[in-house]
């Protein structure tokens, strides 16, 4: 049994929610968590945890919003945090890739939404692009909050900083990538992943250039056993211990 812990199953991506469900189970993957990005998307976020009971939510603002986003955009994240389906605060977080020039305010948004899972004691799913040491460094004022970095692609040196401060690392179609060397990662630090697929985005090779789905977890989860000498069993072991110590909700 596999979890997809980062997806984005948005109506706007799929026609048919029902068949990306249906194929994904087909495929052993049971639940989906899924990311909102924005006020859009954590309003459908909470839609669709109505539609099956093995959906649950994530709400956050993307570092990407910080220039538009509004005070009430974040009191609406708030007041939601205690419906019992919703597990996280995400995706949250920096990414420096497009432009810096806004640098304070994504960095302002970060620090708003982390002391709001403090004070909610709720686990959090990072964003960080091109952000890695100021992530690391904001991270550490919040001592008291844990979570996933998503989409994780960095060295072993970041991945065990990480590890260090209580995070595990979502590990999605990147480490299929022939151009990726993040598998030599994964060796060292098998114990504190989880899976992700990002869908739609990051679509694992051999299907890179179609739309990403849940079920491509358990593509992701093979090519992790061939590479390491794990278990399909080994890895979802692991994996769902990993995701019990961290969504404890």
């Amino acid at each position: 049994m596999f979890t997809d812990t980062h997806c984005h199953l948005y109506s706007e991506n799929y026609d048919s929610l029902s068949s990306i469900l249906e194929n994904a189970k087909k495929s052993h993957v049971s639940f989906f968590f899924v990311s909102g990005c924005d006020q859009k998307s954590n309003e459908e976020v909470l839609r669709v945890l109505s539609f099956d009971p093995s959906i649950y939510g994530c709400l956050g603002i993307h570092p990407e919003e910080a220039d538009s986003y509004k005070n009430e955009d974040l009191l609406f994240l708030k007041s939601h945090l205690k419906d019992e389906k919703v597990i996280a605060i995400g995706e949250i977080g920096l990414d420096y890739h497009y432009t810096k020039e806004n640098k304070e305010k994504q960095k302002e948004l970060f620090c708003r939404q982390l002391e709001i899972a403090s004070e909610n004691h709720l686990p959090v799913v990072i964003h960080s692009r091109d952000a890695t040491e100021d992530t690391i460094q904001i991270l550490k004022k919040y001592p008291n909050v844990k979570g996933v970095i998503h989409s994780f692609s960095g060295s072993l040196e970041t991945a065990r900083i990480y590890i260090k401060m209580g995070y595990k690392l979502g590990i999605n179609g990147v480490v299929t990538f022939k151009n990726s060397h993040l598998i030599q990662v994964v060796r060292e630090v098998m114990d504190f992943i989880v899976l992700e697929t990002d869908c739609p985005y990051l679509t694992p090779h051999p299907y890179r250039g179609t739309k990403n789905e849940p079920k491509y977890i358990y593509e992701i989860a093979q090519f992790i056993s061939l590479e390491t000498g794990k278990s399909l069993e080994e890895i979802s072991e692991i994996t769902n211990k990993n995701i019990a110590q961290i969504f404890d909700k």
